[in-house]
């Protein structure tokens, strides 16, 4: 650079004095000459190497994992990146998806982990918490080789707040800066903690680490910034499991009662239809693809899968209630030569089937019944959503209503809807299903098996993907709410978009364009005590 400079004003000096010797009045009559071309062509060249060493030193390196994101950023510049103007000019890929994440202190996440063994439910926990939340690997393609060869774990339904974890810590667009972020994750890992305490009659020790969560989080400027509007968190159970008053009796801790949490994005396995701050997302299944070729390639051999039955349930019997959805679904199949049940040999523990069992049956069959489970949602769902086995779902707060940001508004075009009530009275489930014209099942079998990206989690470690999972679409739809929420704050107002209420579930269904709230379909199920409606 500095040869070339020398040039250029020697060159300018030249040219000078040769002006000068030619016509030595241009000075009087003309006043100071214009610099010459030669001058213009330095200048811009000073101006574009000004650019390029903006560019690189004032765009900060985001980082992967924890580590990085607390500490400050070392700048490496390749020598390539100065010769290409792509680089130069090309729009940042993560501009408005930047995420902020708190290195929280481990008694909200490492801690938990390793206190596995006190987690109620299971007596193999531990193994449940191992490869980062997805269990242990699954050999082989599993039974009867109906899982991927690779991929393949024994995930519990549990885990996704260090499956959610373990994405983020290598998230691409990660930034140290929490001004910089389009949301702050807060990775307190609220399941594990609650399963640690579910039973614990003293309830100040079941509300210890939430409370002390929301005193950690009340001290840092990143929440005051919005008031905890642009957090979120993730808890791998249910919303019912966070809702209990901190002065009452009950189930549960208090976590999403407190304030402060309320200001936040709450995303569980299952929400609540009547509050407005609480998301449903996927449960974790059992494939955890690392590329585009291996979603490719099951999606493929879905779509070749030969499905011999018409319809099966993989799932026992609760209570031996013989009113109840379940029991009919058990009863019905039972009969039926076109349908089949998960035998009690696939059981491992309490509620939980060995995964190469229940994929080989769903694989299996055209429909895979889906009443409720602990809640009103089930991981069979996305088991079977997984298998290219199209859900029957029997009640609209099992799936419909829950899972919004990950499945189409139009519940007919991927799944059937068979009253709670309809089955209560006898009615026949394989009646039902034997009316859908095959087209209609052909159509409805392609779109689950177009919906799988979207309702797995990924290897957080694959590279160069393009499609995205449950934790892509997460992300986008918790950014969308953050940005309305700041413009809505710049112009000194409270953006609403759910209510606490009877009408809250409707904000998410609502048309484009749509503002005002009306009646609706499922409005006979919501109005009515769900207790008492879903006999299931």
């Amino acid at each position: 650079m500095k040869p070339l400079s020398r040039n250029i004003q020697r060159e300018l000096d030249a040219k000078a004095v040769a002006d000068g010797e030619e016509d030595g009045k241009q000075h009087t009559e003309r006043g100071v000459r214009r610099p010459s071309r030669l001058f213009y062509v330095g200048l811009l060249y000073t101006v574009l190497w000004a650019l390029v060493f903006f560019h690189h030193f004032s765009t900060s390196v985001q980082s992967g994992n924890n580590a990085a994101a607390a500490s400050p950023t070392v700048l490496q510049l390749k020598p390539s990146a100065f010769f290409s103007a792509s680089r130069i000019f090309r729009r940042d890929p993560c501009a408005g998806r930047y995420v902020y994440m708190y290195d929280l202190p481990p008694r909200f996440n490492a801690d938990l982990v390793r206190d596995c063994r006190r987690i109620s439910g299971s007596p193999d926990v531990c193994k449940d918490v191992a490869n980062d939340g997805f269990g242990p690997p699954i050999m082989g393609g599993g039974e009867g080789g109906s899982l991927p060869e690779r991929g393949a774990y024994d995930t519990d339904q549990y885990m996704l707040g260090m499956i959610f974890h373990a994405r983020m810590r290598r998230h691409e667009c990660l930034t140290a800066d929490p001004a910089a972020a389009s949301a702050v994750y807060v990775p307190f890992y609220a399941g594990l903690d609650a399963a640690m305490h579910l039973d614990n009659a003293d309830l100040a020790v079941r509300d210890a680490l939430s409370r002390d969560l929301v005193d950690w989080l009340a001290q840092r400027p990143e929440w005051h910034a919005m008031g905890g509007r642009d957090h979120f968190l993730v808890s791998g159970r249910g919303t019912w499991d966070f809702l209990r008053r901190p002065d009452a009796d009950g189930w549960g801790n208090a976590l999403m009662t407190y304030p402060a949490i309320r200001n936040a994005t709450f995303l569980t396995t299952e929400a609540s239809p009547w509050h407005g701050h609480d998301f449903a997302v996927p449960f974790p299944s059992h494939f955890h693809p690392s590329s585009d070729a291996d979603v490719a390639g099951w999606q493929d051999r879905m779509r070749r899968a030969q499905r011999g039955l018409l319809w099966c349930f993989a799932g026992g019997p609760r209570g031996g209630d013989t009113g109840t959805v379940r029991a009919q679904i058990i009863e019905q199949c039972g009969r039926s030569s076109r349908c089949s049940l998960l035998g009690k040999s696939a059981v491992t523990k309490p509620g939980h089937y060995a995964p190469g069992h229940a994929m080989r049956l769903l694989e299996s069959a055209q429909f895979c019944m889906q009443p409720r489970g602990d809640g009103y949602t089930r991981k069979s769902t996305f088991d079977s959503m997984l298998a290219g086995c199209i859900p029957v779902f029997f009640h609209p707060v099992s799936a419909y209503l829950q899972y919004t940001w990950h499945l189409p508004r139009d519940y007919r075009s991927y799944s059937v809807f068979i009253p709670a009530g309809d089955v209560g009275r006898n009615g026949s489930i394989e009646e039902v299903l034997s009316k859908i014209p095959s087209e209609k099942v052909a159509q409805m079998r392609e779109q689950v098996i177009r919906l799988i990206p979207t309702v797995m989690y990924r290897d957080p470690a694959a590279k160069g993907v393009t499609f995205k999972d449950a934790v892509d679409v997460a992300l986008e739809r918790v950014i969308h709410r953050v940005a309305k929420r700041r413009r809505s704050a710049a112009e000194g107002r409270e953006h609403v978009d759910s209510v606490d209420g009877g009408d809250s579930w409707k904000y998410d269904l609502l048309e484009d364009g749509q503002e005002k709230i009306g009646p609706h379909e499922f409005d006979q199920y919501l109005y009515m005590h769900l207790a008492g409606d879903l006999v299931g």
